[in-house]
């Protein structure tokens, strides 16, 4: 249905000590601080970033990370392929990092628990080392793609929802309509149905003002296909050029008593149809 279903079956390599003797570091400051972060490349990919900063002196090289979080069912691995990521001092370096599958329900909303990373890494002539520290996540990261990956699949059980690769331009190129499709998913979910709140407007793309997005939406009990007039949400020369999440649409959802956020992407083809209107809507002969 999503990108956030699909990842929760996102696997990458398990980790592996590199060639030596593995080792605990002794007590004091980490010499491998981590972070949790997360770019517009990896949004709406259920993947995050892991931020490495060295605070020694010294070159280090990370081969391998391991962060353990207690939202997840299994640690968030990293290897690096190769020789290791090269981590000069002070100077921080992110790596792409695709997320398992999140612990939904009631464990879920019980687990306070905050993340720890275990990295592996190992200075020039030296035998590996590993250390293991408090993961730092200032923006919360880990607990709201969980809880979007807990809301997808609840919802995916009550219908899918997915844009159809088509788009419908105006004969004045101003406006177009993408069409949101909804199909019951007949899973015999604990819900029947749920209520689509709102649609939010991207980077890229806005409501027009005289033809509005549906809001509160039953969604579950039949086939729907829901019009969207679109128009661009901005004209500067970046726009399109720039875009990293802007055909992603963001739908409010309300099942039971919860509520939340799911993305739907565009197809590849439908993407390009949206850049191609969206340059075209913008051009000055537009």
């Amino acid at each position: 249905m999503l990108p956030a279903v699909s990842a929760c079956d996102s696997s990458v390599p398990s980790m592996q000590p590199s060639s030596g003797s593995v080792k605990q570091s002794s007590e004091g400051a980490a010499p491998i601080t981590v972070e949790v972060n997360q770019s517009r490349d990896q949004y709406g990919k259920q993947a995050i970033q892991l931020q490495f900063t060295n605070t020694t002196n010294n070159t280090l090289t990370v081969t391998a990370a391991r962060l353990h979080s207690s939202l997840f069912e299994g640690d968030i691995l990293w290897q690096r392929p190769g020789d290791g990521l090269e981590l000069p001092p002070g100077q921080p370096k992110s790596v792409p990092t695709p997320l398992p599958a999140a612990v939904c329900g009631t464990s879920q909303a019980a687990s306070t628990e905050g993340a720890s990373a275990t990295v592996e890494y190992a200075e020039p002539g030296k035998e590996a080392s590993e250390e293991t520290t408090d993961a730092a996540d200032p923006f919360g990261v880990l607990t709201r793609n969980a809880a979007e990956l807990c809301i997808a699949t609840e919802a995916a059980a009550v219908a899918t929802m997915a844009l159809d690769p088509g788009l419908e331009v105006a004969p004045d190129g101003q406006t177009a309509v993408v069409r949101l499709v909804i199909t019951p998913a007949g899973q015999g979910g604990a819900a029947e149905s749920l209520i689509l709140e709102s649609i939010d407007e991207t980077t890229l793309l806005a409501q027009s003002p005289s033809d509005r997005w549906p809001r509160n939406v039953t969604v579950g009990r039949e086939r729907q296909e829901l019009r969207l007039t679109i128009r661009p949400a901005r004209c500067d020369p970046h726009a399109v050029a720039e875009d990293k999440v802007g055909t992603l649409l963001p739908l409010r959802i309300k099942l039971g008593e919860r509520q939340g956020l799911i993305k739907v992407p565009a197809s590849n083809d439908l993407r390009g149809r949206i850049y191609d209107f969206v340059t075209a809507a913008c051009s000055p002969a537009g």
